[in-house]
């Protein structure tokens, strides 16, 4: 948590007075990086996802990418960059469930921080399901943070999402992810997930 915890908080303190309109920027946390900030959890990582809402209008994604996006100095001093990731391109409901990241956000004078609900996190991670994916997921499944209950509603719910569009075909994959998961970490039998017959 205190790697993330400090680079929000540089963020913070070199955000630019220009850029200071009286109100708090907030600024949505996917990942690890959500992770990271509500679960007692640390992990190596290089880069803390940021998720494009309506509240990262252009000028303020200019600033936070000229402030600590690839490359800049914060990230060379941090080894650790903010990305933001576009809408649409996580595996999430409809409406993904935030929360206030209370503790850090009372240290911060320009930003505000709110993270991905950790089941909702999870959910995302069967997509990419990379090997640090993996360990995110038996990491929250460890802590009691994941019950199997409420990751199918909310796999679930990210199937419907997906499921009217051109995302659509690549389900059968997300599905193969939540049954290791289901197999190998949660110790439960796979639940079988109904899709269209087209896909």
């Amino acid at each position: 948590m205190q790697v993330i915890r400090d680079f929000f908080v540089e963020i913070d303190r070199l955000w630019p007075q220009q850029a200071a309109h009286g109100h708090k920027v907030r600024l949505s946390l996917i990942g690890c990086g959500a992770l990271m900030l509500q679960a007692s959890y640390e992990r190596g990582t290089k880069d803390s996802d940021v998720f494009e809402t309506t509240d990262l209008t252009a000028g303020v994604k200019q600033h936070l990418l000229a402030l600590a996006g690839a490359g800049t100095d914060l990230h060379k001093r941090r080894s650790i960059y903010l990305d933001i990731v576009p809408n649409g391109v996580p595996f999430l409901p409809h409406v993904p469930l935030w929360h206030p990241a209370t503790d850090i956000n009372r240290a911060l004078q320009h930003i505000e921080l709110r993270v991905l609900d950790v089941v909702d996190v999870v959910v995302s991670k069967l997509k990419r399901f990379h090997t640090n994916d993996q360990s995110d997921i038996d990491a929250m499944i460890e802590r009691d943070l994941v019950t199997h209950e409420r990751l199918l509603d909310r796999f679930r719910a990210a199937v419907d999402e997906f499921i009217g569009d051109a995302r659509a075909p690549e389900l059968p994959r997300y599905i193969a992810n939540l049954h290791r998961v289901e197999r190998d970490m949660l110790l439960v039998p796979e639940t079988e997930i109904e899709l269209p017959s087209w896909i």
